[in-house]
């Protein structure tokens, strides 16, 4: 399956709200607490979204359909979780798969693309992070090849960090 990133405008922030929301619900359901303020988003949260949009950092994925499949934040540096690093690296926010597509394999064809882009921009490494309380996706990124090399504590939660040299 081919798949496009798509630039998320300012226009679309409230699609973006919208899939958090029904992010965070579907993983409700999985008895796993994560993510679920953005069912009723704080303000930092909402200003994180906008900066990212503002920054062209958001993006829509779809297939060649044009069908909306989720959406992912990519970000040259990350100072609010990683701070100032020195190799050249892509960093990974918000991998969103929507329900219809779960088990598909979307998510890992959305890493592998990331990563191939990431290799031809000449980084080293793909970096993101993973909520403490969500063990299934800490699993799921370890079986990609990513490990775990710190943790991160922010008001809303403690994040695992992970790399994956490319």
């Amino acid at each position: 399956m081919k798949i496009v990133f798509k630039q998320i405008e300012i226009k679309d922030k409230n699609e973006v709200l919208a899939l958090f929301k029904e992010t965070a619900e579907k993983i409700n359901k999985m008895n796993i607490n994560h993510w679920q303020y953005w069912k009723n988003p704080p303000q930092e949260k909402i200003t994180w979204v906008e900066e990212g949009i503002l920054n062209h950092e958001f993006f829509f994925v779809e297939n060649s359909h044009q069908e909306n499949l989720g959406m992912v934040r990519i970000l040259n540096e990350d100072l609010l979780y990683w701070g100032e690093q020195n190799e050249k690296a892509k960093y990974i926010h918000s991998l969103v798969v929507r329900e219809a597509y779960n088990g598909k394999g979307i998510g890992t064809k959305i890493l592998q693309e990331i990563e191939n882009n990431a290799k031809n921009d000449n980084c080293k490494y793909l970096r993101l992070d993973a909520d403490s309380k969500n063990p299934k996706l800490c699993s799921y990124y370890e079986n990609l090849g990513f490990q775990k090399v710190g943790k991160k504590e922010l008001s809303l939660s403690t994040y695992n960090l992970y790399e994956k040299n490319i």
